[in-house]
């Protein structure tokens, strides 16, 4: 369907074997899995060649939208609510979404992806197709996207998440394809700075610092403060799109209606997010339902030791000092 602007994932994860560059050798704790160090990225070979792809191929332009998350930071929930809101004078704004395509579509499905499914197999002519303003999705950290982003001033998003509460929801959605993928093994690697798209405080870090100075272009949202308070992040985001709500669509309730359609219940309970399985990287079906775990802020408490977290949080606390950057 014309909404489904192309099939898409979040997580590289499980890739197939293909050679990479020679000058990317793991760390002998890294070994286990097929990670690589790509321009100080820990990726999979896979998606070092689509990294390459978007690198060299993908074009912006100056009305694109980026929405941009470390794995497993809400990134689902993201793209709803993106898509919600940009195409709400398309589905009305009168609450009623009985027909709304987040009812039948899975959000991972809505809004694209820049670098999956694998570019090096699936055209990035399939984005170049897409009518303006695009909305996209990336892992990819700043220093490996396409420098014209910024120079074009297009809006990026980037919403981050507790470290701990990433790095177990990771660890889950990993060990679902791979069950050598201990909690015990997920947390060392963390800690190394060793997972897809990580380190994760350099990732978190250098669109922060980016929001800092360009205000303007990128917004930094934190996970934890939007679940505490959604209408007024939805309106934040709303806002910075550049299509706020009107005092008339605030006076019908279309907010409330925006964050209800867009809730971790309510998606999780539809049909095209519950139950089926889809290949959105390609050779790795997933169930729809396995990105929809529990959305809770805090969780890692059932899954890491007070002495996992301490170690975890000194680490992220360290790579973050002196930033401004707070969990």
């Amino acid at each position: 369907m014309a909404e489904a602007q192309s099939q898409s994932n979040h997580n590289g994860v499980a890739d197939q074997e293909v050679g990479a560059d020679q000058s990317l050798a793991p760390t002998p704790t890294a070994q286990q899995f097929p990670w690589v160090l790509y321009q100080s990225c820990w990726l999979r070979p896979s998606a070092v060649e689509s990294v390459k792809v978007v690198q060299s191929q993908f074009t912006p332009r100056h009305d694109d939208v980026f929405l941009v998350t470390y794995p497993k930071c809400g990134t689902t929930w993201l793209k709803a609510l993106a898509f919600a809101i940009t195409r709400r004078s398309r589905h009305g704004s009168d609450a009623d979404y009985s027909h709304h395509p987040l009812l039948t579509c899975h959000p991972q499905d809505l809004v694209p992806f820049l670098e999956m499914p694998y570019r090096q197999l699936h055209p990035i002519s399939d984005l170049e197709a897409l009518p303006s303003p695009r909305l996209l999705c990336t892992h990819i950290p700043l220093p490996l996207l396409p420098p014209s982003v910024f120079t074009l001033g297009c809006r990026v998003v980037y919403l981050c998440r507790e470290p701990k509460d990433v790095l177990v929801s990771l660890w889950c959605f990993i060990n679902k394809v791979n069950k050598n993928y201990t909690m015990d093994k997920a947390f060392d690697l963390f800690c190394e700075g060793v997972s897809s798209y990580g380190p994760i405080w350099d990732h978190n870090l250098g669109f922060w610092k980016k929001s800092v100075s360009d205000p303007d272009n990128v917004l930094f949202l934190k996970y934890d403060e939007m679940t505490a308070q959604p209408v007024e992040h939805v309106k934040m985001l709303a806002e910075f799109l550049g299509i706020p709500f009107t005092d008339e669509e605030v006076s019908q309730g279309i907010v409330e209606e925006t964050v209800n359609l867009c809730s971790f219940e309510k998606l999780k309970s539809l049909p095209a997010n519950s139950s089926g399985v889809s290949d959105r990287i390609g050779g790795v079906p997933m169930e729809n339902s396995s990105y929809f775990r529990t959305g809770k802020v805090g969780d890692w408490k059932n899954h890491m030791t007070e002495e996992m977290a301490k170690k975890l949080d000194d680490i992220v606390e360290e790579k973050i000092k002196g930033s401004g950057l707070k969990f």
